[in-house]
């Protein structure tokens, strides 16, 4: 069954859930918080989600940092590329394939990435505010979960 609104003559489909709305607001103020925090580190726009994968992943390619972002490889690209631009990251063309890069964190990165590993930590604990270590556990094992079944929708396009 369908739920809609007539507002105004316009039919208007009703929202079931306002669950995905929270957790983009929450993703929001995170990535705010750190653009602000990471500025004076000359990291902007999100760009340390891709220089912690970098660091945790060394020697990572393009396509594999791109699926685990789940971003497409034009928004990884432009980002790896500031962060060659900035001193973070260094790429080496792969022996096996000319046409493959493998990017690895500097010598720069590696000084910061305890710093974004820190602020990730201060952001989960302020997010986790007043709930039981069984709540926290709950709350990663249901978001794993939508993550799992949403990438089955995702993986199709």
């Amino acid at each position: 069954m369908k739920l809609i609104i007539i507002y105004g003559g316009i039919i208007i489909s009703k929202l079931k859930n306002k669950v995905l709305r929270e957790v983009g607001a929450l993703a929001r103020c995170i990535q705010s918080i750190s653009d602000i925090k990471f500025r004076e580190i000359k990291l902007q726009r999100g760009q340390f989600i891709f220089l912690t994968r970098i660091c945790e992943y060394p020697g990572i390619n393009l396509i594999d940092l791109s699926n685990i972002l789940k971003v497409d490889k034009t928004t990884t690209t432009k980002a790896v590329q500031k962060l060659m631009d900035e001193g973070y990251v260094l790429r080496e063309r792969s022996d096996e394939d000319k046409r493959m890069w493998h990017l690895f964190p500097s010598a720069k990165a590696q000084n910061v990435y305890s710093y974004l590993i820190e602020e990730e930590n201060r952001n989960i604990e302020c997010c986790f505010t007043g709930f039981s270590p069984e709540d926290r556990e709950t709350v990663l094992k249901l978001l794993k979960r939508m993550r799992e079944n949403i990438e089955q929708d995702w993986k199709e396009f």
